[in-house]
């Protein structure tokens, strides 16, 4: 109980990163919202067109381009080599959708140039579903232990700071995703820019506003993960001070 209300008060912490995604959030629907408007572009091609184009462009034959049900549901699969892309997307001309697609595109090119950021977040990705898995049954068990042991608890312990750990592994996740992310709309912008797609100066600006604002999400990911971490380990440290 103690343990609980002591986590549950330090839950302010997480304000600035819920108020910056809560800000993120909205930045990003009401660009897309926009940009999804311009019917058609100045370009003919469609996203699903300009992002084969893109990938033939950078040798990348081999990555099929799929169609998956819903909305902003795009994403790339580096593992089984395809990109799929929404029903917003697939088949649509707007600078929404271009970008949308570029930017999947951008994480196929990554992977191909061995980009370190995302190379690690693949090598993440294993880790993070077994602390999705693990992560509270180790914090609940951990503190089963410690419970009248005032933290000196060896198994406890052991299960505890195992729990803090994947607190920082998710951190670590979001840190290594926002540099992967922004380099991918970097990528993005770059093909849209010098693969002659007929897209005006001010469509390539909306199309930066996109990505802008899609990569503002990632930076409220990174904070919410960051102050998470630091919540659970605060609880930790003042529960033990006070069991001393």
């Amino acid at each position: 109980m103690v343990y609980y209300l002591t986590y549950t008060l330090l839950g302010i912490i997480l304000l600035p990163g819920i108020f910056l995604a809560i800000w993120a959030q909205f930045k990003v629907t009401s660009t897309y919202n926009k940009t999804r408007t311009y019917m058609p572009t100045s370009t003919d091609k469609t996203a699903d067109v300009i992002a084969r184009e893109i990938l033939d462009k950078n040798g990348l034959h081999n990555i099929e381009l799929t169609h998956v049900d819903g909305e902003l549901t795009d994403h790339y699969h580096p593992k089984k080599g395809y990109i799929a892309l929404s029903d917003a997307s697939y088949g649509q001309h707007s600078i929404a959708a271009i970008s949308i697609a570029a930017h999947e595109v951008g994480h196929a090119i990554q992977r191909k140039e061995g980009h370190f950021a995302t190379r690690l977040r693949e090598f993440l990705v294993p880790f993070m579903r077994i602390s999705d898995v693990l992560l509270w049954p180790l914090v609940v068990i951990g503190l089963i232990f410690n419970i009248g042991a005032s933290f000196n608890s060896l198994i406890g312990n052991i299960f505890m700071w195992s729990g803090v750990a994947f607190f920082g592994l998710a951190a670590l996740f979001s840190l290594v995703t926002l540099p992967t992310e922004l380099d991918a709309s970097k990528r993005a912008l770059q093909q849209l820019e010098k693969g002659g797609y007929l897209l005006t100066k001010e469509e390539l600006s909306d199309a930066k506003s996109m990505l802008t604002a899609a990569a503002l999400t990632y930076i409220a990911s990174l904070l919410v993960a960051i102050l998470n971490f630091a919540r659970f380990l605060l609880t930790i440290l003042i529960l033990r001070n006070e069991d001393r």
